[in-house]
């Protein structure tokens, strides 16, 4: 898989991809890969904890949706010069405790990530599955 195939900046399901070729993908184009398997999670607060252990977040994140944007991007900002992000989010709960608006509003974090990198022209590339 190359990544020149999909757009630099968006948010997608995953369903044509594994999880093996994004990495590979992101290792041929020199970019950071951040996976995150939520398949144990619940809520939407068990799935922020995942995915703030899995990316290795500061100890001081917030774990809401605002701190969630602040480490994708300006923390990352201001560690210097990016080459670009593949982000993974595998098995995203859908139930009553994470249901399909707070899936969005999750998803949304991760649209406006990509806006953010966008600006400056850097590659964010955000792939996600439900269970």
């Amino acid at each position: 898989m190359q990544l020149q195939t999909v757009r630099p900046n968006i948010v997608q399901s995953i369903r044509a991809y594994t999880v093996a070729e994004l990495m590979e993908a992101a290792q041929q184009a020199g970019q950071h890969f951040l996976y995150a398997n939520v398949a144990n999670a619940q809520s939407k607060q068990e799935v922020l904890d995942a995915i703030a252990e899995a990316f290795t977040f500061p100890v001081h994140f917030g774990k809401n949706l605002d701190a969630l944007f602040d480490c994708m991007t300006d923390l990352v900002n201001r560690s210097g010069q990016q080459p670009g992000f593949v982000v993974v989010l595998e098995q995203l709960p859908d139930n009553p405790r994470f249901d399909r608006e707070t899936r969005e509003q999750l998803l949304d974090v991760f649209r406006d990530a990509a806006d953010f990198w966008a600006e400056r022209k850097i590659p964010f590339r955000c792939f996600y599955s439900f269970r």
